[in-house]
């Protein structure tokens, strides 16, 4: 037991003063506790005044020499800190393990491309170049005499003949003023508009979530009236089926077969398919014995594995609603293969399609079991908490559509079919239903005390291939379906918000003004200083957006500024994948399934079950110890196999230098907050560009 200094209370039980108690269970390790605050007696006792004095001052050295070790601490801590990144960053560069290697994407069957255009990344490479050779010029030019405080620079050629550095240098700032600055700032004002534009869209909506939480606005199902013919016990209790996609996830497949499993809803009244598309024998025999345990505990539950895996997750979607039986069925639920829901999940859902028959889907929230697992997770939990509680719920009330997430839905099969189904022409599927069922009429809900739990991906390659998809797929969309949205006999207040804000605005605007005005106007403006962005356009409002984007996160504040320079970063992958999906380009056909660790366990469901106050439910099998013999050649083979490495994104790491150079320049023109953002914006690419921000692979 840790020794405990009681020396102020020696044969007196009345205390006096602020006892505290010291524990050390060893040296490098001390915690104080204080028991009890002075009480007014304390300073009304003449007797004993001098007495508590010298007590309370002894108690004082003692707390401030714990502080003092506690900050030592602190420093001790933040030197072992940076130690490790430059190891780690050592050992990255000593790998030399890139995002252009071709071992990246054979290690993923999942994968369409048609080629790897490198033209984005030759153009970075290019003003990489460029801005490091008018860095050195610049500062040759300002050792010569040629000082400009100001971002105007002032011409103040001297008496007599000039030299030749002096002439080149004329030439070239006329040049700028001339040729270069006019069009960089008809560029940089055209993006500043569409960023007030965005950010007008944004405040839009969070005014109109507050509206909805002022007035308390929700989706409620109507009451069933006990009728014999509207099921059991009165409830509305429709024929359901229940689907799982998924391929080579046997991370996964166990936790989210028991949940669906595990759903409250009659037997006989419900079947659930398991869509696999594995190309891996193991992980299919494994599927497959899950299933069979399953089916003699009495499940419903039946094993789909597709030959030709043409279409991938629309595909395999389209082929088990040809499935004969499926006209029996009236609703379908959809999940990944990361996704549990909770035993309730349908009882809550399935209700809103009663007596509605306008309703072609219902959306739940998604919830994550590792959002605090590194940084990474918790930015990505920042811009997922603020898509469902702000865009998806405030689309959902005042316009009955928003953009389907692909998992964690339950469609009216009639909506699926007069929509024209699942189609496997780009690569966000779940979008292109959802365009397709509201051009047809179909209304949607958004549940956002609904929650199905899944996970985020760790790893920034992960993190970074997903975004791509999904910034990539609906400019393909876009293309596709522009002709049938001007066509469609929907309002024209609707065409406006599906071509405007869906499109336009949230999905090719965004990643174009982001990228474009942060990562690369704001660096020639550095070296074309005639050209100018104002303070409040590098500062204050992607401030003040970072700040209404974390609101749904209020746990999140601490990393309010992380959030700002990651989003600016990601705007690289964004940017890349919408140009490729705009105009058709190789990467935009790529299709990886995001990489899972099966984080879901059994501990993490219980956990969430009793924070939201729920009942015990089935047994569901988590992360366990092998039983059959194809758990057993999946361990041996994953133990032998596969290696996950840390890289070096090349991309981010020719941006980060690029800003930092321009903070560099910025240093001569003294501008403060220009070269602060760039500065940590630079380090910000840097970080992103060494996969220094999610999962570390020893």
């Amino acid at each position: 037991m840790a020794p405990k200094f009681e020396w102020w209370a020696k044969g007196n039980n009345n205390r006096k003063g602020t006892p505290v108690v010291v524990k050390m269970e060893n040296p490098n390790n001390w915690s104080m506790v204080e028991l009890e605050s002075p009480s007014e007696q304390d300073f009304l006792v003449e007797g004993r005044r001098e007495k508590s004095r010298n007590k309370n001052a002894r108690q004082l050295t003692w707390v401030l020499l714990l502080k003092a070790h506690r900050a030592a601490g602190c420093l001790t801590s933040i030197g072992s800190a940076l130690i490790a990144l430059g190891t780690a960053v050592r050992r990255r560069i000593a790998a030399g393990r890139t995002d252009t290697d071709t071992s990246s994407s054979s290690s993923s069957p999942a994968i369409i491309t048609k080629s790897k255009p490198r033209l984005f990344y030759t153009c970075l490479k290019v003003f990489l170049w460029l801005s490091l050779m008018l860095l050195a010029f610049e500062t040759a030019a300002y050792l010569k005499g040629w000082h400009f405080r100001t971002p105007k620079l002032q011409l103040q050629f001297p008496f007599g003949s000039k030299g030749f550095f002096d002439w080149v240098y004329t030439h070239w700032v006329m040049l700028r003023v001339e040729f270069l600055a006019p069009p960089l700032q008809f560029l940089a004002n055209a993006c500043i508009v569409l960023f007030l534009i965005q950010s007008l869209d944004r405040l839009i909506l969070c005014l109109g979530c507050f509206w909805i939480r002022f007035k308390k606005i929700k989706p409620v199902p109507k009451k069933a009236v006990f009728d014999l013919e509207s099921g059991e016990n009165g409830f509305f209790l429709p024929m359901v089926l229940v689907q799982i996609p998924m391929c080579n996830e046997k991370e996964v497949y166990q936790q989210s077969i028991a949940a669906v499993c595990n759903l409250d809803w009659p037997k006989t009244k419900i079947l659930i398919q398991i869509l696999d598309d594995s190309d891996d024998p193991i992980t299919q025999s494994l599927i497959k014995e899950e299933v069979h345990k399953w089916q003699k505990e009495g499940a419903r539950i039946v094993y789909r594995h597709r030959v030709n895996r043409e279409g991938y997750k629309a595909g395999n979607l389209k082929s088990a609603m040809n499935c004969s039986y499926v006209k029996d069925y009236e609703f379908v639920a959809i999940f990944d293969a990361d996704f549990q829901p909770l035993p309730d999940f349908l009882k809550k859902t399935i209700p809103h399609f009663k007596d509605n028959e306008e309703l072609g889907l219902v959306q739940a929230r998604w919830s994550f079991v590792n959002k605090e697992e590194n940084l990474l997770t918790r930015l990505q939990n920042i811009n997922l908490a603020f898509h469902f509680e702000v865009e998806q719920q405030v689309n959902s009330v005042f316009l009955n559509f928003f953009g389907f997430n692909g998992t964690a839905g339950v469609w009216r099969i009639k909506a699926l079919e007069d929509s024209g189904g699942w189609l496997e022409r780009t690569t966000v599927e779940d979008m292109d239903i959802a365009v397709r069922a509201h051009l047809h009429g179909w209304k949607f809900i958004f549940l956002n005390d609904v929650e199905c739990i899944c996970e985020l991906p760790e790893s920034y390659e992960a993190y970074r291939k997903q975004q791509h998809r999904w910034h990539s797929g609906p400019m393909q969309l876009f293309r596709l379906c522009l002709p049938a949205v001007i066509k469609s006999k929907i309002s024209i207040g609707k065409k406006f918000n599906l071509i405007f804000l869906f499109f336009l605005l949230r999905k090719l605007i965004l990643p174009f003004y982001s990228f474009t005005l942060f990562c690369i106007i704001l660096p020639m403006t550095m070296f074309v200083p005639e050209a100018e962005l104002p303070a409040w356009v590098v500062c204050y409002i992607p401030a003040t957006m970072s700040f209404l984007n974390i609101l749904p996160a209020p746990k999140s504040f601490p990393f309010i500024v992380p959030y700002l320079l990651f989003e600016n970063t990601m705007s690289v992958t964004k940017f890349n994948a919408m140009v490729s999906g705009l105009f058709q380009l190789g990467s935009a056909y790529e299709w990886v399934v995001t990489k899972k660790s099966g984080r879901s366990s059994e501990g993490d469901l219980a956990a969430l079950v009793e924070n939201q106050g729920g009942k015990k439910t089935k047994h569901q099998r988590g992360v366990s110890a092998p039983e059959t013999e194809a758990e057993k050649k999946a361990q041996k083979k994953s133990n032998k196999k596969k290696k996950k490495h840390n890289r070096i994104y090349m991309k981010e790491l020719s941006l980060a230098f690029l800003l930092l150079t321009a903070a560099t320049r910025s240093l001569l023109s003294a501008q403060g907050i220009h070269f602060y953002f760039l500065l940590f914006q630079g380090i910000s690419f840097l970080l992103v560009g060494l996969d220094l921000i999610g999962e570390q692979v020893e």
